[in-house]
């Protein structure tokens, strides 16, 4: 992996890059139009965004005012709890798709499996729909437990290309991204650096000096190792482009030995079978 627009090769054979750029909590409007051209200037070919962030339309808008041909991109979006169901979700993701200003999308995601409503795997009938209808190239998952995805490859058709969580040094879910490798499931990573949390962590610091990089840049850097695309979130252009700058070193099996030590099992959001927010 030499660069920003590396990438990794999803289970249908489409190529998804390994650093994406996350737009939440970025407001709709000119930051988040603002923040995603930095990003596509700086070299980001992949944006993850989704509907109840509110900014689709932002970044339908940079996306548009880039001079980035569309066949370059790799633009994710996700359908909120909602508008879980068939139909529901059918709807959901032409309201996006005209948000966004696009004709097609890389990657749809289901935001949360809200078991609680017991439709996952009705919403996942409508993704499987628009994946066979040619209108989202990869269809996947966001915030699925083992036990969830488990009832996905039992009761539908196709398995998830992607399944999008909280992973970071604390919590780095290793039966989780176990499962995903043996299903060919490639794991993405929300919130990498912890909203900043880790980056006061002293062995992060201390190997930071070792390689004379940010301590966000050796989480992300970790990251892309135990093979796990991710996406951080700045609005800093400074941030952005040092998000990105993590292609010209690589960390020893010692120093990741010393990263996956972190571990505590520690969640910083909502777990996702009692997550249940509409």
């Amino acid at each position: 992996m030499s660069n920003i627009q590396d990438t990794t090769t999803l289970h249908n054979g489409i190529k998804m890059p390994w650093v994406g750029f996350g737009v939440f909590k970025v407001k709709d409007g000119e930051e988040v139009v603002n923040s995603v051209k930095a990003a596509l200037e700086i070299g980001y070919r992949s944006i993850d965004t989704a509907a109840i962030y509110g900014n689709e339309a932002g970044v339908g808008k940079a996306i548009a005012d880039s001079n980035v041909p569309r066949d370059e991109l790799f633009i994710t979006t996700k359908v909120w709890n909602s508008n879980h169901g068939y139909d529901a979700t059918l709807a959901a993701f032409d309201e996006s798709m005209e948000k966004l200003g696009l004709d097609y999308l890389d990657l749809y995601l289901i935001h949360w499996p809200l078991p609680s409503e017991g439709k996952y795997v009705e919403t996942w009938k409508a993704l499987e729909k628009l994946y066979k209808d040619g209108r989202v190239r990869a269809i996947g998952v966001s915030n699925f437990k083992i036990h969830h995805l488990e009832e996905i490859i039992a009761n539908c058709e196709i398995v998830p290309m992607v399944n999008q969580v909280e992973y970071h040094p604390r919590f780095n879910q290793r039966e989780l991204h176990d499962f995903c490798k043996k299903h060919d499931i490639q794991l993405e990573a929300w919130s990498p650096l912890m909203q900043g949390e880790l980056l006061h962590e002293p062995t992060l610091i201390e190997m930071a000096k070792k390689y004379n990089k940010s301590t966000a840049q050796i989480i992300i850097r970790w990251d892309i190792q135990t093979g796990v695309v991710t996406i951080p979130k700045s609005v800093k252009p400074h941030r952005i482009a040092e998000n990105a700058d993590v292609f010209d070193f690589e960390l020893s099996q010692e120093d990741m030995d010393k990263m996956n030590a972190l571990n505590q099992d520690q969640r910083m959001f909502a777990d996702p079978d009692e997550f249940d927010r509409v």
